[in-house]
This record gives C-alpha cells, structure tokens and sequence, in this order.
C-alpha cells in the first residue's frame, strides 16, 4: 500500500483536497469581513462548505483505510512468518521423533539379538522396473556395508545387499527369486525354503516350497528366518497367506505375504555384522 502514496490517483486527491481547503479558507476570510446582513454572499458560500466538508471527510476517511490497511498488511505478512516458522519447528519435532521411534525400535532388537552391527540407511530412490520392487539406499562400503549384508526394518526381513558401490547400494527384496533363504513356521518349527518367483510378486508376496506333507503349517502361522545360509536366525519375514500342493512332487508349499510394506519402505537397518556371518551365497 505505500506505493499508493506515490501513484497519480494520490496526487490528484491530494490536489482537490488542498484547492478545496484553499478556497474554504478564502471564504472564511472573506465572508469574515462581511457584515452579517450579507445573506447572499452567506448563500454563495454554503454549498461550498458543504462540498469541502464532504470531501475533507471522505478523505480521511480514504487515508485512514489505507493507513489501517498497510499496517493490517504488516501484520498479515509478520503473522504468515511467524506460521511459516512454527511449520518449521513442527516439522523439525516430527521428524526428530520418528528417528527417536526408529531408534528404539532397532534398540528392541539390539536387545534381543546383541551380536547385531547396524547401519542406517534411507531409501533414496526405486527400481521401478523391477517386479520385486527392489531400490537404491544412501550407504556403501564406505559405511561397512557388502554384499549379501540382511537389510530389515522393524517389522521385519526386508531383503538384501545386491549390488555395494562407495556410498550407495541397491537391495533385492524377499519377493526377488535370487534370494534363497531357510525358514520355518515360528508357531510349529515345521521348516521350507523360501524364494520368489514373477507369480507370486505380482500379488505382492513371496514363497515357502518344500513344506513335509505332514507339516502342520498354518494359514495365519508367522514365518521367520532358520539361520541357515547368510541371515541370521529368528527375523521376522512375514504371514501365511495360503497353501497348496506343488505341481510336480509331493511337497506343500505356502504363499507369504510380508510383514514389511515394500511400497512404503524409506528407512532401513542393514546388519553388517552378527554371529555366524558368512554362510552360503545364496547365489549357488
């Protein structure tokens, strides 16, 4: 609003105000040194006075609505910063209180399985490609990390190191068929190979094959790592979803769905280190 003050519309009322004030003053004077029988001349002068009046009125009243309205932008605008900065602060505290939840989570696990090395890491982009909805995370060797090191959240097995370049590193998920782990059923101990395949990613879950006939796995039941091959024993993987017979031996199989959300993955532990490490390549 302070440009205003400078505009032409602002000099040209400017203008009428100061020739109206001009002219009233002049009538004041003159008609003070008229006598008062001059009833005409008293006549001449009143619509004048009533204009001026008028005028001086309304451009009080215009001055005041721009005054009040700049300093009512003032304010908007230290209010809008003030908003801005609480926005700030809110996202700040929220952010510092998920890492303090993320932590300790991973301290609950640390607790049950002291032997575990983490390393942090964030999800910093998709493999949109992939059918096994494997991604990229913002830690490499330089932060310890090699290949086939068990990549989890806290809800459980999310998958593992494929590829370990400096500072980045991409993860195969446990929907991707190239990882091979064993498995067993927590509740009956009833255990299988659990693998991927096209099929079954396609519904967003993975596999558990070579499941005894007389097994007593249930749908339902929850499926964790055996510690056999390179993952250590007891991550959570997921849920029976369903069960069925295999096409060509005399085997069950169970389709699982699991505990992770891989859509909604961002942050990460990677295990580079626990008891037992360095069991079979998966690969062979």
């Amino acid at each position: 609003m302070r440009f205003f003050f400078r505009s032409r519309q602002f000099k040209i009322i400017l203008a009428v105000f100061l020739s109206l004030v001009i002219l009233s003053i002049t009538c004041v004077i003159i008609g003070s040194r008229i006598s008062p029988q001059a009833d005409l001349f008293g006549s001449v002068l009143a619509p004048f006075r009533t204009v001026f009046v008028k005028t001086a009125n309304a451009f009080e009243d215009l001055f005041t609505i721009f005054t009040e309205g700049e300093e009512a932008m003032l304010k908007n605008a230290e209010l809008e910063s003030e908003i801005a900065k609480l926005r700030e602060d809110t996202a700040e505290l929220e952010k510092i209180k998920k890492e303090n939840e993320f932590y300790k989570n991973y301290l609950e696990i640390k607790d049950a399985h002291p032997d575990f090395a983490f390393q942090k890491a964030t999800l910093i982009s998709k493999e949109n490609k992939d059918p096994f909805k494997g991604f990229t995370i913002n830690a490499g060797s330089a932060q310890g990390l090699t290949l086939h090191d068990p990549v989890m959240t806290e809800a459980g097995l999310v998958g593992y190191i494929s590829q370990v370049g400096l500072t980045t590193s991409k993860v195969a998920t446990v929907l991707d068929p190239d990882i091979t782990l064993g498995a067993l059923d927590n509740r009956t101990s009833d255990s299988g190979v659990l693998y991927g395949s096209v099929t079954t990613a396609k519904k967003g879950l993975t596999g558990l094959y070579n499941l005894s006939r007389s097994c007593n796995v249930a749908v339902g039941d929850f499926i964790i790592t055996s510690g056999e091959g390179i993952f250590p024993e007891g991550l959570l993987i997921g849920t029976v979803r369903s069960i069925g017979s295999e096409k060509y031996n005399t085997s069950l199989f169970a389709e699982i769905e699991p505990f992770v959300n891989l859509d909604d993955v961002r942050d990460v532990m990677v295990i580079t280190n626990f008891e037992g490490q360095g069991g079979l390549d998966p690969n062979k």
